[in-house]
């Protein structure tokens, strides 16, 4: 994998853990986000075929957390005294390629502030928090998140490999 951008949720909800796929939710915006972005038809694409595609455009997809207890899929259910976060310097040991980390959402922005930050040591990267994909962030419309996941596309122009 020779990404250059890693896109971090928080922990997949029961449909994503149930299919053990990322954003595997119906009505979850990712894969049609991302869809509109890369300019491609991830939707209709098998799973794998949807993380080949993202890593020939060099984009890695994981998880603030590597586990957690909590009633369903919403993050503000998740027991704060069950998380327990992935570890990242080891992830970026092993993928020193990537420099920019987005944030799916508030709580994956919130979890790597208080649970890896301020416990790991990481190489310098340049952090954004972009909405949330999700179908419980309703703020938001498909057209407002995906303006503000333009950032994608304008990150992904200024890194060719």
């Amino acid at each position: 994998m020779q990404a250059r951008v890693l896109i971090l949720g928080s922990m997949p909800g029961a449909a994503s853990l149930a299919a053990n796929q990322y954003y595997a939710h119906p009505r979850n915006q990712f894969w049609p986000m991302l869809s509109a972005l890369l300019q491609c038809d991830l939707v209709a694409q098998s799973y794998p075929q949807r993380l080949q595609t993202l890593n020939d455009r060099n984009i890695a997809l994981w998880d603030v957390l590597q586990t957690c207890r909590r009633p369903g899929s919403l993050d503000a259910d998740i027991a704060a005294d069950s998380i327990s976060a992935n570890n990242f310097e080891e992830f970026f040991q092993r993928h020193r390629l990537i420099h920019h980390v987005l944030f799916n959402g508030a709580a994956a922005d919130r979890y790597f502030k208080q649970h890896v930050l301020r416990q790991q040591t990481l190489p310098s990267l340049q952090y954004q928090r972009l909405p949330s994909t999700s179908p419980a962030h309703a703020a938001l419309d498909f057209a407002g998140k995906l303006a503000a996941w333009r950032a994608i596309a304008e990150i992904l122009g200024q890194t060719k490999p």
